[in-house]
């Protein structure tokens, strides 16, 4: 028993230091001193990921409306399912980016520009579920990189970017096998 709490209290702070910790800096709200990322970095990053979701927002609803033809509807409907996940996407991201301190950049200018996918107006279904493929293709590798980056240096922003990477590798799989059916 006594090697065990001689471990513990060689990681573990003690409660007093903990309280005393938590008090220091109370205007920071969730970021501690402990938080191990560059913030600055951590906010611009994600303000690049809420804008590259919601170009994917915007592009799954012009797809969800523009597609036509006799294989359209099932199709449609996984545009339609598809943006509503990338603006829960984009919803996590601005929260987190509140959490952190900083101010989620809703601005239409430069919208396209911040994004790492494109926006699309292609007209025929295949297109656009190509051109749908390619951006969560593209969105999945930024996010592998963005979590590279920050490592363990925020755990939670990590996670959270875990989760959305997973969602875009979901969509992908849906939206190749879309594909094959149609070719």
């Amino acid at each position: 028993m006594a090697k065990s709490k001689s471990k513990e209290s060689a990681f573990l702070s003690d409660v007093r230091s903990l309280r005393q910790r938590a008090r220091k800096h109370i205007q920071e709200g969730a970021v501690i001193e402990a938080y191990g990322a560059d913030r600055k970095k951590v906010i611009k990053l994600l303000n690049t990921a809420l804008a590259t979701e919601l170009v994917c927002v915007l592009r799954y609803k012009r797809h969800y409306f523009m597609a036509q033809g006799l294989e359209s509807d099932p199709v449609a409907a996984e545009f339609q399912q598809h943006a509503t996940e990338e603006q829960q996407h984009a919803d996590q991201i601005a929260a987190r980016i509140m959490q952190l301190g900083g101010e989620p950049d809703f601005s239409p200018d430069g919208l396209a520009s911040r994004s790492h996918s494109e926006y699309d107006d292609s007209k025929g279904l295949l297109d656009m579920v190509r051109e749908d493929l390619v951006a969560e293709r593209i969105a999945i590798e930024s996010y592998g990189e963005m979590i590279r980056f920050i490592g363990a240096g925020d755990t939670t922003t990590r996670r959270m970017l875990e989760g959305i990477q997973a969602m875009e590798e979901e969509h992908a799989d849906d939206l190749a096998s879309i594909l094959h059916k149609l070719t």
